[in-house]
């Protein structure tokens, strides 16, 4: 009993409250609606009591279920590892170049990036993700990765049994003639009956649970292929944004300067190897480019009239998106090909600590100003240091 308690806390209990978010419910229900389906039609297609290959194909199904959930808790409950409230480098020369958190009121740490929804520093930042109601980074970005791995290969499993299950039952009962289908229902009324009838509502439910199985392979598989991709790089969502960020600095401003990526270890393996280790780096200064509003925007989540192709590539994130005037300034610090996501400034002075507002807005309303493109994020010691 003392064991239970001890592994079972009040923190713990807390943390259930992350389920309680249209991500956690939608994914949950999707993999249960899949799962269960794929069990009762694996009883109807291949008896896992009679041959071995029954058994083998029920015991897999069962197997992708329990690594699928294990690894989403993992990366639900163990989370993606915070900065220390008040943290500082134990080197008091590391702190100039590092930012510094006015909502932690710490120094951030190597590879760190505040979150707004999690209202903390996380640990080498990739993203905060609503399936999961966290943030993915440091400590869980491997079991998050292999989620969405595992993931469509048990749908596609899943998808494999909702086929032949359909065929081999539909089989049982249809006979095609030169102009008529005919239905069988003796294979229905069948002594002995069949475990789990297949009658219309089965059939309805085993449909729907494939067009889900489908569904998640391709758009879980399409998030897989971008994490790999970054992960091959040593990098992060926010680093490639950088990455791309420093690169279009270099070509517009036509500096004779190469962008070398600092944590790239030059192999791919020995990139995918650093998944689960945050190598002790002090990051340059990141930079925020300074946009200026070319075109208003309503706010509106998809817009009609700003394009077909930033109506149909609106971020799927329920982070808001800003109102924007003509005139008004705005800093991007992040962004995908027809968005961007940065503060609005809300005074007409270009200071550090003024209100703004954050969010994403289409990036065919703004255009780089010319002169002041980007400024350093300066901690504020160093500021009364100059």
């Amino acid at each position: 009993m003392g064991t239970f308690c001890s592994v079972i806390k009040f923190e713990n209990l807390q943390e259930l409250k992350r389920l309680c978010h249209w991500g956690p419910i939608i994914a949950l229900g999707v993999i249960a609606m899949c799962s269960t389906m794929a069990m009762i039609d694996s009883v109807l297609w291949y008896w896992p009591l009679h041959t071995t290959g029954g058994s083998v194909n029920f015991i897999m199904l069962i197997n992708w279920t329990v690594m699928i959930l294990y690894n989403y808790f993992n990366a639900m409950f163990i989370g993606p590892g915070f900065v220390p409230l008040g943290w500082k480098p134990e080197d008091s020369q590391d702190s100039m170049y590092l930012q510094y958190c006015k909502v932690c009121q710490a120094y951030k740490a190597p590879r760190s990036h505040h979150c707004r929804k999690c209202n903390r520093c996380v640990m080498k930042m990739d993203h905060h993700c609503p399936w999961i109601n966290n943030c993915c980074g440091y400590q869980n970005h491997a079991s998050f990765t292999l989620f969405l791995l595992l993931a469509p290969l048990g749908c596609i499993h899943a998808a494999f049994i909702f086929v032949m299950t359909m065929y081999t039952q539909l089989y049982n009962r249809l006979s095609f003639g030169w102009n008529t289908v005919k239905i069988d229902m003796s294979a229905a009324r069948r002594d002995p009956l069949p475990i789990i009838p297949f009658g219309l509502a089965a059939f309805a439910a085993t449909l729907f649970a494939l067009g889900l199985a489908l569904g998640t392979t391709i758009a879980v598989g399409m998030l897989f292929f971008i994490q790999m991709k970054i992960i091959l790089g040593n990098k992060t969502s926010i680093e490639s944004w950088i990455e791309e960020k420093a690169k279009d600095r270099i070509q517009y401003y036509q500096l004779d300067e190469v962008f070398v990526f600092p944590y790239d270890m030059g192999s791919r393996w020995k990139n995918f190897k650093q998944i689960e280790q945050l190598k002790q780096k002090a990051d340059k200064r990141i930079r925020s480019v300074r946009y200026r509003v070319i075109e208003d925007y309503s706010g509106a989540c998809c817009p009609l009239n700003k394009g077909i192709k930033t109506f149909f590539t609106s971020p799927c994130t329920e982070e808001p998106r800003i109102r924007l005037q003509k005139g008004e300034f705005i800093l991007a610090t992040r962004g995908l090909r027809y968005w961007l996501y940065g503060d609005k400034i809300l005074d007409d002075a270009f200071v550090e600590g003024v209100s703004r507002i954050r969010g994403w807005f289409p990036r065919n309303c703004v255009e780089k100003c010319p002169c002041d493109a980007e400024r350093d994020q300066v901690p504020e010691g160093e500021k009364k240091n100059r």
